[in-house]
């Protein structure tokens, strides 16, 4: 929920992420059988890539009343909305956002923006965590776009893709009106961008799907946005 400032992106992009990490928990836990590894890679073959989801975005029908910038400081306005029949989406940058819940990673000595609040609770009553879940902000309601008019609320599915990566999560906190191009610490890390919410982030080439009404409950489950949004995907590549 924080204004972002133009120094904030400083696109340092990180180490890919392991594959291991987009596998189901029984197949990368100690102990997999190798059933659960036949399974576990099959579950993968059968995944929306990063290309057939970009396939599905290259035009734009726009649903913004004008565009968005990515930082207070950019010069201009560049970034729409655009719709399709079952998601909305955004090309923009990544910056990273670390608030709600105080953590190791996420805190006012980590991040002089830092809010221990998110516009979104958990099943608690709780202010999200943003070392933990992956999520993304969408910018608050405005002259430019309402994103509540587009089916979408809290806990709203939504796919990340970023170079040849793939990630899954919900809509999580709300932003300034007027900028757009922000997800949580922990969807940076799942992506393989430095997750730092003071020097991290990516300058561009961050693709973000938001799935019309696709909300899950609790909000907290990485497990069920995972699902739920590759479940999705599938279905927006038309498969």
């Amino acid at each position: 929920m924080r204004t972002r400032m133009l120094a904030l992106t400083s696109a340092a992009c990180g180490a890919a992420l392991l594959g291991a990490a987009a596998l189901p928990a029984s197949a990368t836990g100690q102990g997999a059988g190798p059933s659960q590894e036949l399974e576990a890679a099959g579950t993968a073959a059968t995944e929306a890539t990063a290309a057939e989801l970009l396939a599905q975005v290259r035009g734009c029908a726009r649903i913004s009343k004008g565009a968005y910038r990515t930082d207070s400081g950019s010069p201009k306005a560049t970034v729409p909305v655009c719709d399709t029949t079952d998601a909305v989406f955004w090309k923009a940058d990544m910056d990273i956002d670390c608030d709600g819940r105080r953590t190791r990673a996420c805190n006012r000595k980590t991040d002089p923006y830092f809010l221990p609040e998110t516009a979104f609770q958990s099943s608690r009553g709780e202010p999200l965590d943003s070392a933990a879940l992956p999520h993304v902000v969408v910018p608050g309601p405005g002259k430019v776009w309402d994103y509540r008019k587009s089916g979408l609320t809290g806990g709203s599915v939504v796919a990340v893709v970023y170079r040849d990566r793939v990630r899954y999560g919900v809509i999580g906190d709300t932003g300034p009106t007027g900028i757009i191009g922000e997800a949580s610490y922990a969807m940076a890390k799942a992506l393989g961008v430095d997750p730092d919410p003071s020097t991290g982030g990516a300058e561009s080439g961050v693709t973000y799907i938001a799935f019309k009404n696709s909300r899950i409950s609790p909000i907290e489950s990485r497990e069920r946005a995972r699902s739920r949004g590759a479940a999705l995907a599938r279905e927006f590549v038309g498969r």
